[in-house]
């Protein structure tokens, strides 16, 4: 079965997601400079998204292979994301989660061979 809006959505939303992430690192380095409390916290948080993005991308690109697997994974990505960096995460988040959700329901194509 082709499922292939599950590898675009999953693969656009880490891609998106790693840039979120970076600018979470980004927020987070100026903080330090500054000397702002939290700083740190920020930061890691960051790194956290940029784990889960990687973890979306990877499930994206087995999604084809093993479709239970991927749809966990890239559920597990939009879920971390957004708990780490919120409202930096939205919209990479939303795609990563339709295309999780997509590849746990789909069924099969059912065809004659």
């Amino acid at each position: 079965m082709k499922r292939t809006a599950e590898f675009v959505l999953g693969l656009i939303g880490g891609i998106i997601g790693i840039f979120s992430s970076l600018i979470a690192l980004f927020v987070g380095g100026v903080g330090t400079v500054f000397e702002a409390e939290g700083a740190s916290t920020v930061t890691g948080l960051g790194w956290a998204a940029a784990l889960f993005s990687i973890l979306a991308i990877v499930g994206a690109a087995i999604v084809k292979g093993k479709p239970k697997v991927a749809g966990v994974m890239l559920l597990v990505a939009g879920i971390g994301g957004f708990i780490s960096i919120s409202m930096f995460y939205i919209i990479p988040g939303i795609l990563i989660l339709i295309a999780g959700i997509m590849a746990l329901v789909r069924k099969p194509s059912a065809t004659n061979d």
